[in-house]
């Protein structure tokens, strides 16, 4: 992941959770069916946050898992000193300030879960880190990614760009909320929807799809 990735996140870490709601059109049915996606037999899943951010989707996750042991890893020390203040009562919690694509992970999880992340990879980083994924899940793990996609077409890809305009513009956000949004999807990598499938199978993936779908906002569902 890129630095410039870095530089724009480090800028908004605290107004990201403030505008994460206007930035996305769906963003009730985007989180709320990844969410309901990551079921676990086990009573203290342990989870892996990849690009957590400021913590949004593994605070969600913690709701649902009040035993839940998470590990957040985002490139942005800022934003996970943002995390950090969320959940700064929970010692089931920890951090590593990192860049997944190209990390050493020691330990196994249960659950692996992703959420506007993966996107700011290269494709082949994007392949690479599906098989490293499928490798640090248990057997029967879930990995969850709530994600961008490129559209298949051009002309599709632009259909979503516009609509995505159109929403924000009447989303309330200030000229320079909308400005800055802008400026950090310069640095996009969407892949389509067809080749992250494909990719996750060739990991090893037995189980995957597309669970849900929005213009380009997408939420993935690998089970190992």
């Amino acid at each position: 992941m890129n630095a410039s990735v870095k530089q724009l996140f480090d800028k908004v870490a605290q107004d990201y959770d403030m505008q994460r709601k206007q930035l996305i059109p769906c963003f009730d049915d985007f989180y709320g069916i990844a969410l309901d996606l990551m079921e676990s037999s086990v009573e203290t899943p342990r989870i892996l946050d990849l690009g957590a951010g400021t913590g949004l989707l593994s605070g969600m996750v913690l709701q649902k898992y009040p035993n839940a042991q998470l590990t957040l890893m985002d490139i942005s020390e800022k934003m996970l000193e943002e995390a950090r203040n969320r959940f700064a009562n929970s010692e089931q919690v920890q951090y590593v300030v990192g860049d997944y694509a190209n990390h050493t992970f020691t330990s196994s999880y249960d659950m692996i879960i992703s959420s506007l992340s993966i996107h700011h990879l290269s494709h082949a980083e994007k392949k690479n880190l599906y098989g490293s994924v499928y490798e640090l899940l248990e057997p029967g793990g879930l990995f969850i990614n709530a994600d961008q996609v490129q559209g298949r077409m051009p002309v599709t890809d632009a259909y979503y760009r516009t609509r995505w305009l159109d929403a924000i513009q009447r989303s309330g956000l200030s000229d320079e909320a909308i400005s800055a949004s802008i400026e950090r999807r310069k640095v996009d990598i969407n892949a389509t929807l067809e080749d992250q499938l494909v990719w996750l199978e060739e990991a090893g993936f037995g189980i995957t799809d597309c669970m849900y779908k929005y213009l380009d906002f997408a939420v993935f569902y690998a089970q190992k």
